[in-house]
């Protein structure tokens, strides 16, 4: 009785080792993994500010302050960032703007990461330049927004959890009830 009772105990403390190896991970419950708003922040807020030269560092976009929310009842996620703009090669260290996205996301085998998904431009505010923003600065952000959905990760998934999902695939990424789901396939 004594050997089966620490037998279930250690096979329980197995368990709960494992679940909590899993990290950022807020549930891998059958055939989906759950993260909430916190923790795609944990993962963008290490990855920030980031510069971005274009016209061959003639102006420089800083993009900063990453502010990632699931507002209620959506199906997107927003970014809200910072945002300042230098130009002949001097770097701008102050935010001048705010500018906000909304986005599905989509999981990227190449990265092994969730990307944003169909992003958006909702608004921008450029107190700098008068509250609106001229279309060079516009056609800036929008260049970095389709850079950054196609190479960069909100989130990337690590080895331990990709190895426990075993021969299950990362099927479609959905938003739902405040949450990032990702489905998987058998």
């Amino acid at each position: 009785m004594r050997l089966m009772r620490s037998t279930s105990l250690l096979v329980l403390l197995t368990v709960l080792a494992g679940c909590s190896a899993l990290g950022a991970v807020t549930g891998l419950l059958g055939n989906q993994i759950s993260l909430t708003a916190p923790q795609l922040q944990g993962y963008i807020d290490r990855r920030f500010p980031r510069d971005y030269q274009k016209l061959g560092g003639l102006v420089t976009l800083s993009v900063m302050h990453p502010r990632l929310s699931i507002p209620q009842g959506s199906r997107r996620l927003r970014l809200d960032f910072d945002v300042a703009i230098g130009a002949l090669g001097q770097r701008a260290s102050q935010p001048s703007g705010h500018f906000a996205v909304a986005s599905g996301l989509r999981f990227d085998a190449g990265t092994n990461g969730l990307h944003l998904d169909q992003p958006s431009l909702e608004s921008i505010d450029m107190p700098a330049l008068g509250g609106a923003m001229n279309a060079t600065g516009r056609d800036l952000i929008n260049h970095w927004l389709a850079d950054y959905a196609r190479d960069e990760p909100v989130y990337t998934f690590d080895n331990s959890l990709l190895a426990r999902l075993g021969q299950r695939r990362i099927g479609a990424t959905t938003i739902e009830n405040g949450q990032v789901v990702v489905h998987l396939d058998q």
